[in-house]
């Protein structure tokens, strides 16, 4: 065998023994991980000794109790939903309080739902409607509900921007409760967007218009309603309104 031959196997050698110790050492800081693991999880249990001690307990003992695992998930999944459908039984029955505890309780299980935050914000919204300032403790129950209703509507917009009924929901909150007409707008006007010029959003987008003195924007959005709706009564509010601002303007 020539030298050159002899230089090769010599390398291929080197090569072999210096990558069976690399995997040896992974193999070894992979155990110690799986070990430092289960460590971690037997010390965050109240009883350390029903938790196994190594990666391998640990995995037997998920596989046998996978399925039970994943009917609980399942299960508290369904307990959301059966929460959200109570609130919208106790709403329709104008139950709006009680609606919004079964909703607060529906987001526990279903934290990612931009529905329920859009619900919460709905129902909020009517409690703090109805909640009269007759003292101290009913004013800042009102203050605190209004800010619920903000929130949960920022959280539903949050999760889905493409959702339409938070927009409005907190268009006419920064209109009619909060004197924001400006942030109003900005949500209002993409509520138009995704709703295709709905009724509804063109008054509370023309009332925040006239509250910051854009009087032309505002008589053209109740025209447009003229224009659109068959609904005799927006119609003439609609007309009333514009007659309103003109005489403002002329006055």
């Amino acid at each position: 065998m020539n030298k050159k031959a002899k230089e090769a196997i010599i390398a291929v050698i080197v090569i072999l023994v210096i990558t069976t110790a690399v995997l040896s050492l992974y193999n070894c800081e992979k155990q110690r991980g799986g070990r430092e693991l289960a460590k971690r999880i037997s010390a965050l249990s109240s009883r350390g000794g029903n938790v196994p001690e190594t990666i391998e307990g640990l995995r037997e003992a998920i596989t046998l109790y996978e399925d039970q695992i994943e009917r609980h998930v399942r299960d508290a999944a369904q307990t959301g939903v059966y929460w959200k459908i109570l609130a919208i039984r106790f709403a329709d029955r104008g139950m709006h309080r009680n609606a919004l505890e079964a909703i607060e309780r529906a987001i526990q299980y279903n934290p990612d739902d931009p529905t329920l935050f859009f619900l919460a914000g709905e129902y909020a919204s009517v409690v703090a409607a109805s909640t009269l300032d007759f003292n101290p403790a009913a004013a800042a129950e009102r203050e605190q509900l209004i800010n619920l209703a903000q929130s949960a509507y920022l959280r539903s917009i949050q999760l889905d921007p493409v959702y339409a009924r938070p927009r409005l929901g907190i268009g006419i909150l920064y209109t009619f409760d909060l004197d924001l007409p400006e942030e109003a707008i900005t949500h209002l006007e993409r509520y138009m967007q995704l709703t295709s010029n709905n009724i509804d959003g063109m008054f509370v987008l023309a009332r925040a218009n006239f509250m910051i003195e854009n009087f032309y924007a505002a008589i053209e959005l109740y025209e447009r309603i003229i224009a659109r709706t068959k609904d005799a009564t927006a119609r003439t509010e609609a007309q009333n309104n514009i007659n309103l601002i003109r005489s403002f303007l002329d006055g």
